[in-house]
């Protein structure tokens, strides 16, 4: 709404002192985006402010006992919101999921991205929330097993309608998984 407002009042001054349409071509393009995001500036509005920036970091000293370089690395505009994010997610105990469930999937994920970091990480929570090294290798073999399957209906082009059918998607009540 802001934005709006100083975009309009500029405008309007900028056509009734030059009154060409080029000249507030030029406006609107070069020049009200600059008074803009300058307004924006001045008012202090910011996406994640340094207090909660350096509150972030506290936390994330508390949880983990110390500040991971990466994490130094991530936009601080996107910092607080992302930690919060994995705390009440993958940090937590009380969501639906037990950890060793949300590492196993996290790590199935992972192992599919491909991502070398992640894998890593996922593996040890799991190791550390009490997953079997067997447990760990069938949450691996589950995600090449999806991979495998969706490789397959793409490049043979399976109908999705007659795949649910074929299923029992069309009945009320679809047989349980075994």
């Amino acid at each position: 709404m802001f934005n709006f407002a100083v975009y309009e009042f500029m405008s309007r001054a900028h056509r009734s002192v030059h009154g060409s349409f080029r000249s507030h071509r030029i406006f609107t393009r070069a020049i009200a985006p600059v008074v803009v995001y300058a307004a924006l500036l001045l008012s202090g509005l910011t996406v994640a402010g340094r207090a909660e920036v350096d509150a972030t970091y506290k936390d994330v000293e508390q949880t983990l006992g110390k500040v991971p370089g990466f994490l130094r690395r991530v936009p601080k505009a996107a910092l607080p919101g992302a930690w919060a994010e994995v705390k009440a997610l993958q940090f937590s105990n009380e969501t639906v999921l037990p950890s060793k469930v949300k590492a196993l999937i996290s790590l199935a994920v992972s192992a599919q991205i491909p991502c070398q970091h992640c894998i890593w990480e996922d593996t040890e929570s799991a190791k550390r929330a009490g997953a079997t090294q067997e447990e760990i290798g069938e949450a691996v073999a589950i995600a090449a097993l999806a991979r495998h399957w969706s490789t397959m209906f793409n490049g043979l082009q399976v109908d999705f309608e007659t795949f649910k059918k074929e299923l029992g998607g069309d009945s009320p009540t679809a047989p349980p998984a075994k």
